[in-house]
């Protein structure tokens, strides 16, 4: 960067910040920890009772070596578990599908029915851990099937921790794994609202992610405002569907990156409360505490990795990782040092859990609640994201809601520009990267990656057709047709699909039941 320092977002960094800079009705505005507008944190006590829950993102190649990994996590102390799936059933298509070639569990676990999920998750009790599950488009597909598993092994629904994504308005912005069209996608997510207040009470129904957006180059604005849009847009589509805001707003989880830039992003969730809490209260009425407190997961910064030097990264976690604790994060998963290379291995994993540990155990983090609390710098950074993010949120409104604006390509549009000056200032040599355009060596160390077995594909074709030879193919053609029947009408299609789950459909079979009553989404028609 220049030597007139901006921060990430755009407003100017002073180089000395006084008690001039805090705001005149600076107690009000961030009340008490616990309190309203929980500028301080969500909990009087925050990490004094107990410390965030430490989750690590694992999942790769088949269910049963992401099942392994998951026991090593769980045995090196991670309280959470976070699943990555690979791309086609991020998109809903069975791993033999001819559209699924070459890419069957290179990115995350392939789940293709109900007997993978029932080997993901063998011997591992579902009652007593936490478990996040990285999918959109066929969100409520995945939940209904780990309901399933634990049904099986005596849990119910109403004994489940954990959090599906299931957030499909960031994948038109930002990445691109969506299924259907705008429209069903925001029906499907209500769906799942009014089922898990039935039946999975405690189930995060959304994870409304800025995380993705930050990856594809939004500015610490850009992502707060572009997600905090979305998270209206949701609450609009549960009340059209008629439920009430403090039925499923309490449920409501948010998903956001830290970066390096520790003093802005501290700032930044600081300001992110803040602004949800008043939009819950005065726009849309909410009474309970519990539906203005803007709970999120954080992950550290993947898009700042590097793959030269590679041990660096154990540096730039650790800063980001303290960021999104003296942030106030529920929840946090922190990077491997070799993932800007493949899939992390056993080492980097454990290492990355053990960044979260010393954290939370040797150092005092934990003593106090929000740290920088009346903090010079911090505060009136605080304030200058919440000016900045709320402009950005009405530039949005100003389209009319975040659907129109995602079809008018805005958010996209201000996510590239941003990218691209991001881009500029590296090869410039204005913003350092450690390794990369500054402080570099003549020659990398070797370094062994972790490969996935190509052969997982043909295995998992093995395992549909003997799926599909051994099951009842009536009883699910009747379940199928029940699912389609629902799309079609107006009833929530979460029974009929947990039903066709039941009798052992796949995911591509679920998923195209729902394409072939309500499209799919092209770019091009809309956008």
């Amino acid at each position: 960067m220049s030597d007139a320092r901006s921060s990430e977002s755009g407003f100017p960094i002073k180089s000395v910040y006084t008690a001039a800079d805090l705001p005149a009705d600076l107690d009000s505005r961030s009340g008490e920890p616990g309190d309203y507008p929980y500028t301080r944190g969500v909990y009087p006590t925050m990490y004094t009772s107990r410390p965030w829950t430490m989750r690590q993102y694992a999942g790769f190649g088949t269910a049963s070596e992401s099942n392994a990994r998951y026991h090593q996590l769980l045995r090196a102390g991670t309280m959470g578990l976070s699943v990555a799936f690979d791309l086609p059933t991020q998109m809903g298509y069975d791993s033999d599908d001819p559209i699924a070639h070459g890419e069957v569990g290179k990115v995350g676990v392939a789940i293709d029915s109900i007997e993978d999920m029932r080997t993901l998750f063998g011997d591992i009790p579902l009652d007593k851990v936490s478990t996040s599950m990285t999918i959109n488009a066929p969100g409520s597909v995945l939940l209904l099937l780990y309901q399933l598993v634990a049904e099986e092994t005596g849990v119910p629904g109403s004994a489940l921790n954990g959090t599906i994504q299931n957030d499909i308005l960031k994948e038109y912005i930002a990445r691109g794994t969506y299924i259907f069209p705008p429209k069903p996608s925001l029906r499907l997510v209500a769906d799942t609202f009014a089922y898990c207040r039935a039946e999975v009470p405690k189930w995060n129904t959304i994870s409304i992610s800025g995380y993705h957006m930050a990856e594809a180059g939004a500015s610490p604005a850009q992502e707060i405002a572009f997600t905090l849009a979305n998270g209206v847009e949701y609450v609009r589509a549960a009340l059209a569907a008629g439920l009430a805001v403090d039925d499923f707003a309490p449920r409501l989880s948010f998903f956001f990156v830290a970066r390096t830039t520790l003093l802005e992003e501290v700032a930044k969730f600081r300001a992110a409360r803040r602004i949800w809490a008043r939009l819950m209260r005065d726009e849309f009425g909410a009474k309970n505490p519990k539906s203005m407190m803007l709970r999120f997961h954080t992950q550290t910064a993947g898009v700042q990795l590097t793959a030269q030097q590679p041990e660096v990264n154990l540096v730039r976690v650790a800063v980001q990782g303290l960021g999104a604790v003296l942030g106030g994060t529920q929840s946090l998963h922190t990077n491997s040092f070799d993932e800007a290379i493949a899939l992390p291995t056993e080492k980097a994993a454990r290492l990355a859990l053990r960044t979260q540990q010393v954290l939370a155990y040797e150092t005092d983090l934990t003593a106090t609640v929000d740290p920088f609390a009346g903090s010079y710098v911090v505060e009136a950074m605080t304030d200058e994201l919440e000016t900045a993010i709320t402009a950005l949120m009405e530039r949005v409104s100003d389209h009319g809601s975040a659907v129109d604006a995602i079809e008018a390509g805005f958010q996209k549009r201000e996510i590239e520009q941003s990218a691209y000056r991001i881009a500029q200032e590296i090869d410039a040599g204005e913003r350092v990267v450690v390794g990369l355009n500054r402080f570099r060596i003549d020659e990398e160390e070797p370094y062994e990656p972790l490969r996935v077995d190509p052969t997982i594909e043909a295995a998992q074709g093995e395992r549909l057709a003997k799926l599909r030879a051994d099951r009842d193919a009536g009883a699910v053609e009747r379940a199928l047709a029940e699912l389609r029947a629902a799309a079609e009408g107006d009833v929530n299609v979460l029974y009929p699909m947990k039903e066709a789950l039941r009798a052992r459909a796949t995911v591509g079979e679920v998923c195209g039941t729902l394409r072939a009553v309500w499209g799919i989404h092209r770019p091009s028609d809309r956008f």
